[in-house]
């Protein structure tokens, strides 16, 4: 296992989303595909699309801002210190409150990272639009719902 190392400074190696930047700081190459980690920040709004994921855990710890999410029929509010856990095969989707918002994100196990590495590349927007995140979960454990 390579031992996860995070440059020092704002942005450094941020994907940009559109709506939110992405920071890796951890990712499946580097943990033996155990878990990633990641840190997002943005905008108001909604940041994805209401997604499922059937192979991975995905959790979120809220660090700034204040967060709506919808897991399955719950509705979430989530502050700082916040801690939300998404079981695999559950509906979700997230909304960041006015003034924005920032994240830790962490998927067991690792490899969803990637599909935000290829998002980057794309139009700006493309994390919020079904047709493209259909066109690449066939790749990817998240799909559209």
């Amino acid at each position: 296992m390579t031992h996860p190392t995070v440059p020092d400074g704002p942005g450094s190696d941020a994907l940009d989303l559109g709506i939110v930047s992405l920071r890796l700081l951890a990712t499946a190459e580097q943990t033996n595909d155990a878990f990633a980690v990641g840190e997002f920040s943005g905008e108001e709004g909604p940041w994805t699309v209401p997604h499922v994921h059937q192979r991975t855990e995905e959790s979120f710890y809220v660090l700034d801002g204040a967060f709506s999410f919808t897991v399955g029929s719950e509705e979430i509010q989530a502050g700082p210190g916040s801690f939300v856990v998404v079981p695999r095969g559950t509906s979700h989707v997230l909304r960041a409150a006015p003034g924005g918002g920032r994240l830790l994100t962490l998927w067991v196990p690792g490899g969803l990272e990637a599909m935000f590495v290829e998002l980057s590349r794309m139009p700006p927007g493309s994390l919020r639009d079904p047709e493209v995140r259909r066109a690449i979960s066939a790749r990817f454990d998240s799909v559209p719902t």
